[in-house]
């Protein structure tokens, strides 16, 4: 009897370059019929199964879970006893195999057959089977939830209670479960379909009888024949890995002896379905630093969420995607410059605020006409002492008095978010710009100081700042920060808190605006502000009363000598 055999390969991805093997559905010695599934693939997009092309035993496989294929590329030798190759031959080769091989071949088959002979296996529907459309149950009071996810695919067989689809509306998700044990026969849905209740899901061929005692007796009684295994042909076996350590010791010696013709698995890899990774896309996870709890460390919507959870738990361990090496070099001309000392320190300290601090942000414009005309009857004196009152300086006074009237500013987190410090002393730190980059140095006492001190401080310090000559002492122990755009315009911006410290204010530019004011509107000097803190410390509440009294002690500046 002519026996050959069949190299079945991968065939046209559709578009896809590589896909990885997640599953293999058969072993070798296996007896096949056509259509069969023989393994799956799955590419960032969608999985697939590739179905046997014809019948006939397994000789050897030549993928293991994992690899990395492409179009082309050999998955599994078939020994074909007797049967013409079928009408579709585009992913199949035929080589002849010896006599012996094919008795060898012969006998594993029907000895296989008589093992079916007493257990049957599902084809289609037999006696003892019945199918059923599985629909959406009570959706516990939401009229459509989306599908997220098909966890099965057509010609699966699934046990009672697995996974069978994930449904997510905008408040919860849930999984429906297979009612029977059974082969999944047609899928109806697909993913981002809107369900309701009632919705047909997938139709199951429902195994209503279970094997017997007799049969199952019968099956582990009856020796299983080892086949012969046929090795590739010579100018194939250079090319077989010898990376065995791949697959489980316990794996039949053929599976472990062929890994894929075409295996580029990459170390960096990760096992994740198309769902998981659309989410990992949509949160910004990087799925590398996701440990998997499903086989070969595959990942699961669980793992996904269970690190989104301790990563905000423990800020410090967040893992963001990185933003991807860009060459601007083949846009045009380009010049690279290094960051200096200064910059990279102030670009870290921001991210980790960012990253720690949950920022909430207020705005408000305070009315400084009264206060400006205040300043402007100072000029004579300001001459006189050499010393210029900027508004700046009722800024930082108006943040002090505002401080000690409201504790929960003048405050920070202790390190392990158990307790909070009330400092009762109040220093404040002054944001300048200078060449080098950003640099924050502290006046201190500022509640215990007058204007003139004040300004002449706040411009001794910013000097210091241009010219790098500041101390370290000169830049730590602040209490809260002020961040000053005035004399660069701007409508408004979201500062970013300077941890440990809890708040910041944000100073914009002055501007001339229409107010109403007893029946009419009146030009009025109005300054935009700003702003920002860490809402772990402080609630909606007391931000609002500390920034109301901020913009009342700078729209009347005589009450900041009231105590």
């Amino acid at each position: 009897m002519a026996v050959s055999k069949q190299m079945v390969t991968v065939p046209d991805l559709g578009g896809a370059t590589d896909v990885e093997v997640i599953e293999l559905c058969v072993a070798v010695g296996d007896q096949v019929t056509q259509e069969q599934s023989l393994i799956v693939v799955e590419s960032d997009k969608a999985s697939m199964d590739i179905p046997s092309p014809c019948e006939g035993v397994v000789a050897s496989i030549a993928v293991a879970e994992g690899a990395v294929v492409a179009e082309g590329d050999v998955i599994v030798e078939l020994s074909l006893a007797g049967s013409a190759p079928t009408t579709d031959q585009s992913n199949i080769e035929s080589v002849p195999v010896n006599t012996a091989e094919s008795d060898d071949v012969a006998a594993a088959t029907a000895a296989e057959d008589a093992v079916s002979n007493k257990v049957e296996q599902p084809s289609g529907a037999k006696r003892g089977e019945s199918t059923e459309t599985v629909v959406v149950p009570d959706l516990g009071g939401a009229d459509r939830m989306e599908l997220i996810e098909v966890s099965v695919a057509e010609g699966d067989r699934v046990a009672e209670g697995d996974a069978l689809v994930v449904m997510e509306s905008d408040k919860a998700s849930m999984e429906l479960p297979s009612p029977h044990s059974g082969v999944v026969q047609q899928l109806h849905v697909k993913e981002g379909d809107s369900l309701s209740q009632g919705s047909a899901v997938l139709d199951l061929l429902v195994d209503c009888a279970a094997p017997t005692e007799e049969s199952v007796a019968v099956a582990q009684s009856t020796p299983t024949p080892t086949p012969a295994v046929v090795q590739p042909p010579l100018e194939q076996s250079t090319s077989v890995l010898a990376s065995t350590d791949k697959l489980p010791a316990s794996a039949p010696a053929e599976n472990r002896r062929a890994v894929a013709v075409g295996d580029r698995r990459r170390s960096s890899d990760v096992y994740a379905g198309p769902a998981v990774r659309k989410l990992a896309r949509e949160l910004g996870v990087d799925l590398r630093r996701v440990s998997g709890s499903g086989p070969r460390n595959r990942i699961a919507k669980d793992d996904l969420t269970d690190f989104v959870k301790r990563s905000i738990a423990e800020p410090s361990t967040a893992a963001i995607a990185a933003i991807p090496a860009v060459d601007f070099s083949q846009f045009g001309e380009i010049d690279i410059q290094p960051m200096s000392k200064l910059h990279k320190l102030t670009a870290a300290n921001m991210q980790r605020s960012w990253l720690n601090v949950p920022h909430v942000t207020q705005f408000d414009e305070a009315d400084l006409s009264d206060l400006e005309d205040f300043r402007a009857s100072l000029k004579a004196e300001m001459a006189q002492r050499e010393i210029k009152v900027t508004p700046i300086a009722f800024i930082f006074k108006a943040v002090a008095v505002a401080l000690r009237a409201n504790p929960a500013f003048n405050a920070s987190l202790s390190a392990d978010g158990e307790s909070i410090v009330y400092k009762r002393y109040v220093h404040i730190g002054m944001a300048v710009d200078t060449a080098a980059g950003l640099v924050v140095p502290v006046l201190r006492d500022v509640d215990k100081k007058g204007i003139w001190q004040l300004s002449q401080e706040i411009v001794e310090l910013a000097e210091k700042a241009r010219q790098r000559k500041l101390k370290p002492q000169e830049m730590q122990g602040g209490c809260f920060t002020v961040s000053s755009l005035g004399n660069i315009g701007g409508m408004g911006f979201t500062p970013i808190v300077n941890a440990p410290e809890v708040g910041i204010l944000g100073v914009s530019k002055m501007a001339i605006k229409p107010v109403y004011i007893d029946g009419e509107f009146r030009p009025r000097k109005m300054l935009p502000l700003s702003l920002s803190y860490d809402h772990r410390a402080v609630n909606g509440g007391d931000a609002g009363r500390f920034f109301t009294f901020i913009t009342a002690l700078l729209g009347d500046v005589r009450r900041l000598t009231l105590d």
